[in-house]
């Protein structure tokens, strides 16, 4: 069964107009989902709506309220919260060119694949993919999706073009008061030598399948476990001892040299200069002869 549209409209640049469709880019990975049953009698635990001091009550007298000071609420309706969605306009006006670094990794939110919406809307689509791709710009612009308007980039992938909804400056929280306590100090050339070996000898191509939630990975296992242990208990298997941290440079010199060792291989001790061969004791001096 073919994909279905997220969204379907155009994008605009100046005075041109590129139908296209937007696709999910992602999708929600296995997960293991636990409900919470009553033991004694096996049944699901169900939960009701209720008010203190009033108990369970009716759905329809429940409404939306926001919290303006503490214990105190106003009430909204559906209909008024519809009332100031904003409304959906099917097209994508890109107002901004910058380039792709300009972007903190931290205003990325969700992407989508754009794709042209048919064979006539290809050719612009196409013009305006290898655009972005030569001047190495990502499009900015904002786009109303199911009654939120989001900020969007736009930049080349592949064939296609890569959408991706950015969160406002408002959502992300600023660096500076996480890291302002970290001491501004150069680090030991040796250990930077050393941890630069490490990482160019560890680097290979991305391949995300290689990957996977081991959390998830061991709990299928664990519920596999249980059933074949018919509801009985499961000895946990036995976690390995974490690694003792060293507090000096002494530790992380050691640490980051025998990262550097390959499997199986001891470390090859330093150099020492060759010791000098001992002198030659001098001949004992002859005597001489009485006269």
């Amino acid at each position: 069964m073919a994909a279905r549209a997220y969204w379907q409209g155009q994008i605009r640049l100046a005075l041109v107009s590129i139908p296209v469709e937007l696709y999910s880019a992602t999708k929600s990975g296995a997960q293991i989902q636990f409900h919470q049953i009553h033991e004694p009698s096996g049944k699901r635990i169900k939960y009701e709506k209720v008010a203190p001091g009033v108990g369970p009550v009716d759905p329809e007298d429940i409404r939306k309220g926001f919290e303006y000071e503490k214990g105190h609420y106003v009430l909204l309706d559906e209909s008024e919260i519809d009332a100031v969605k904003v409304e959906s306009k099917k097209t994508l006006e890109l107002t901004q060119f910058v380039d792709a670094h300009e972007i903190d990794v931290l205003y990325f939110e969700k992407p989508y694949y754009v794709v042209p919406a048919d064979d006539l809307a290809e050719e612009a689509f196409v013009v305006l993919r290898e655009a972005l791709k030569r001047t190495k710009k990502v499009g900015l612009g904002q786009l109303t999706l199911r009654g939120r308007e989001y900020i969007i980039s736009l930049k080349p992938c592949g064939r296609g073009i890569v959408l991706e909804t950015l969160r406002y400056s408002d959502e992300v929280n600023k660096a500076q008061s996480y890291f302002r306590d970290i001491a501004d100090t150069k680090p030991d050339e040796e250990l930077l030598d050393l941890a630069e070996t490490l990482i160019a000898k560890k680097t290979a191509p991305f391949k995300p399948d290689q990957f996977h939630d081991r959390y998830v990975d061991a709990l299928k296992a664990l519920v596999q476990k249980k059933l074949k242990a018919k509801g009985g208990k499961v000895a946990p298997e036995p976690e390995e001892e974490a690694p003792k941290r060293g507090g000096n440079v002494v530790d992380l010199m050691a640490a980051l040299k025998k990262s550097l060792e390959k499997p199986g291989e001891t470390a090859k001790p330093a150099r020492k200069p060759a010791a000098k061969a001992p002198a030659k004791k001098a001949a004992p001096a002859k005597k001489r002869a009485a006269g």
